[in-house]
């Protein structure tokens, strides 16, 4: 199936094209470049570079990529009618259209939960023991450990909001370390209880809560999961870590909180507004979204760009995960199962 690959950064490219080689070449995987341009990085897919997939019979997303009712209309204008998401979430996805124009779409549901729980637990480390701010002090030749105190995260509670694949991994690690852990979820594992992991509900845990752990999908329900209200709920001088979406928080409640000085510590790896940041080398251009901007003002505020899912082995599933859900669609006409789109 000829597919036009969208967001393609040169990993991408290296990953999706060696699935490919190992599946027997079945697909024929272009790498778009921007309008006028060549370059390792390829263009977002938006309403208007829509029309980059023409003569294509499927096209390759991103979490960054424009999925809205107007691109999926100018996709299905080209009769390309099937979507693969290298990604495991699909809140960039207008649901609603994508049955209208009867879209067949594939994602990767789980990559490597190990990378993005590590990931997480790398940030609350960093924060919690300034390991960014030691390492630059190191570097100017400044020893001091004054403004360098941390906490120990043995015996602390630690609330998982989002008990998936992901977040299960992530309790286990927690339990590890020695905290105490609550998980937030709907659906509760035994394998969990087991080790001691307790549910509650939101409301009922983050009052007790030293870190919280947020690594839920983003959806209705989860929007600004995390604003005022339920930040006031948390004890002040605890951490906040989101590896999940950056819409799971009300960015300027947070910044309000951490103006009050609320937070131990914040560690982001994602952004609500990321799409115009993220995924690029913009060192040498202004940084225009001051809301962001204000977010980098803050000592106790760690960020990453949306690197939590990148190591090796997440980046070969996805891939491997990718090519067969387009082998999927093209022999069944449906990827799958397993890999499809709830509500879909």
């Amino acid at each position: 199936m000829r597919t036009a690959v969208f967001s393609a950064r040169p990993y991408d490219r290296r990953s999706l094209t060696e699935a490919n080689e190992r599946a027997g070449s079945p697909h024929q995987i272009d790498f778009l470049d921007s309008p006028g341009m060549s370059g390792a990085t390829g263009p977002r897919l938006t309403p208007r570079t829509a029309s980059l997939a023409a003569d294509h019979a499927a096209i390759c997303a991103f979490t960054n990529d424009d999925l809205g009712r107007q691109t999926l209309a100018a996709l299905a204008d080209l009769g390309c009618r099937s979507i693969v998401l290298r990604c495991a979430g699909f809140n960039n996805l207008d649901l609603d259209a994508a049955r209208e124009l009867d879209f067949r779409i594939g994602r990767v549901p789980a990559y490597s939960p190990h990378a993005v729980a590590e990931h997480t637990i790398g940030l609350l480390l960093a924060v919690n023991r300034k390991i960014h701010r030691a390492h630059a002090r190191v570097r100017e030749q400044n020893f001091s450990l004054e403004g360098l105190l941390g906490t120990d995260l043995y015996n602390k509670t630690a609330v998982v909001v989002g008990a998936g694949a992901i977040g299960s991994v992530l309790a286990r690690i927690l339990v590890g370390f020695g905290c105490r852990v609550l998980a937030v979820d709907p659906v509760e594992s035994d394998e969990l209880k087991s080790l001691g992991v307790e549910y509650r509900e939101l409301r009922e845990a983050l009052p007790e809560a030293t870190i919280a752990c947020l690594t839920c999908p983003l959806n209705e329900q989860t929007h600004h999961l995390i604003n005022a209200e339920t930040i006031s709920l948390m004890p002040r001088g605890s951490f906040l870590i989101n590896t999940a979406r950056g819409a799971v928080i009300d960015t300027p409640a947070l910044i309000r909180a951490l103006k009050e000085e609320r937070f131990a510590g914040v560690a982001l790896d994602v952004y609500e507004e990321e799409e115009s940041l993220f995924f690029e080398d913009r060192s040498l251009s202004p940084l225009l979204d001051d809301v962001f901007a204000r977010l980098l003002t803050f000592p106790n505020v760690l960020i990453t760009s949306h690197q939590a899912f990148f190591t090796r082995e997440a980046l070969d599933a996805i891939a491997s995960t990718t090519i067969e859900n387009l082998s999927a669609i093209e022999r069944d006409g449906a990827p799958p199962k397993a890999n499809t789109v709830p509500g879909l």
